[in-house]
This record gives C-alpha cells, sequence and structure tokens, in this order.
C-alpha cells in the first residue's frame, strides 16, 4: 500500500512537472509578421510555392529566421506581397490576437505606387518625369499615407493590446556618386529616390511615435550596402527578367540587415 502512495506520489510530481513545462513554453509568447513584399520573399530568390502561393513567401526573410532562432515563440506570418495598409487592416489584423507578444509591421510603399514610381524613372528619358513622379509620391506619403498608417497601427493596437510592435522601415536604394556610374539611373534620379524613401521614413517613424510602437530606421542599416555601394549590395538592382525581384532586399539583406537590426532591439 505504502508502494502505491510513493507511485501515485512520483506520478504527481510528474504531471506538475510537466504541466509546468507546458505552461513555460506557452508563456514564450506570440510572433506575428505583418507587412507587404519587403516581408516576404521577393529579393531571396527563395519561396515556399513560387507558382501558386501569390503573397511570395520563402524561408530566408527575416521574421522566419527570428523565428527559427526562437523556436519556443509561437509564429504567425500574415505579411503577402502587395499589401497595402487596407489589405493590413483587412486580412492580417484579424491574424493578431490577444496573447501575440511580438509584432512586426511593414507597409507603406504600396499605398503611394512606389512600384509604379520605380518603374517610370527606369523608363524615362527625362530626369524631371523621374522626379516629378518622385515628388507625387512624395505628398502622397504626407497626405494619404500618414493617416493611413495611423488607423493601421491603432487596428494593431486593438487586437494585440498587449504587445510590442516594432514597425520596420524601408532602405534608400542607392548610394549617389557610387560604382554604377552612368549605367542605370542617373544621379539625380537616384538622389529623389531616395528622398522618397527619407520621407517615407520620417512619416512611419512619427505615426509610430504616436503609436507607442519601435521604429526600426533600415536606412543607417542599409546604407553601407545600397545599389550602387563599394560594398556588398544588399539590395537586387534593376533585372530586366525578373521585375518582381527587383528593389528587395537579397537574402543578406534580410539576414545580415533586417534580422541583425532585429536582434538588436529584442535580443
Amino acid at each position: 500500500m505504502r508502494s502505491l502512495r510513493v507511485l501515485f506520489t512520483v506520478l504527481l510530481a510528474f504531471v506538475a512537472a510537466v504541466t509546468i513545462s507546458s505552461s513555460a513554453e506557452a508563456a514564450e509568447g506570440k510572433y506575428v509578421a505583418m507587412g507587404d513584399s519587403y516581408a516576404v520573399a521577393p529579393g531571396t530568390r527563395t519561396y515556399d510555392d513560387a507558382v501558386n502561393d501569390l503573397c511570395r513567401r520563402g524561408p530566408l526573410t527575416y521574421s522566419r529566421l527570428w523565428a527559427a532562432q526562437h523556436p519556443s515563440v509561437a509564429f504567425v506570418e500574415a505579411s503577402c506581397s502587395g499589401a497595402t495598409t487596407a489589405d493590413v487592416i483587412n486580412t492580417q489584423v484579424p491574424q493578431l490576437t490577444a496573447d501575440t507578444t511580438l509584432v512586426t509591421l511593414q507597409v507603406g510603399g504600396n499605398d503611394v505606387g512606389f512600384v509604379d514610381v520605380l518603374a517610370n524613372c527606369v523608363l524615362t528619358i527625362d530626369d524631371r518625369d523621374c522626379v516629378n513622379g518622385v515628388d507625387a509620391a512624395k505628398q502622397a506619403i504626407q497626405t494619404s499615407l500618414s493617416p493611413a498608417l495611423a488607423q493601421t497601427y491603432a487596428a494593431v493596437r486593438a487586437k494585440a493590446p498587449n504587445a510590442r510592435v516594432i514597425v520596420i522601415g524601408y532602405p534608400r536604394f542607392y548610394t549617389i556618386n557610387g560604382s554604377c556610374g552612368l549605367f542605370g539611373l542617373s544621379d539625380t534620379e537616384r538622389t529623389a529616390v531616395n528622398s522618397a524613401a527619407d520621407t517615407l521614413a520620417s512619416v512611419m517613424s512619427a505615426r509610430a511615435a504616436e503609436a507607442g510602437f519601435t521604429f526600426l530606421d533600415a536606412r543607417p542599416v542599409f546604407d553601407p550596402h545600397t545599389i550602387c555601394s563599394s560594398g556588398t549590395t544588399w539590395l537586387t538592382s534593376l533585372e530586366w527578367d525578373k521585375l518582381n525581384e527587383s528593389y528587395h532586399p537579397n537574402t543578406a539583406g534580410h539576414r545580415d540587415g533586417y534580422l541583425a537590426a532585429l536582434n538588436s532591439l529584442t535580443g
């Protein structure tokens, strides 16, 4: 009889240990990655399903790499290529839950048609056409995107009230007077494109601060590695046969750029 009591006590201790262990694992938290093509795989050339996955997700992105480094944290990838702030509110925010502890959010470029702006700069002959297009995008950042970001950030906070939210910024694309020479865009056009990234960062950081979110400024992270730099390039340049890969962070940009910067904030 005594041996049965001892056995029963051991079993209770085992069950308690398992319960505590499971609770500890659950307490590690939940990470939800949200955003557009910069938060998924264009530029890395490696996809989960290059044919059927319109979101173009893949294993080499900063969010996937962070999740792999933190296997005890539950991971939800809500990001999707082409997403706007409206898409984030309608399809990505619903994937947040009250137990979400970390959110990364990278969205805004598609709201102001930045892909079309770049295409115009590449195709136009006159620098002024490119500059005018960039100026229109910068105006849209101030007048349209700014309130849209505020609305998006409020929606994120409402669904994930206890989460740490890190707003991920976009890099400048070009090193001015760099190694590209006369090929491609002129330095006038490159300077204009970079100025749009500066305007975008300014607005994103301001709205993030108002929401109580952390802003990860990608510009100083990527500046030594932008297109036309003398160092290792972390961004894909224009490729006519792979337009949907162009102007996105490559594998090194995700790993050595975004992931390293994210780790410096999250540990």
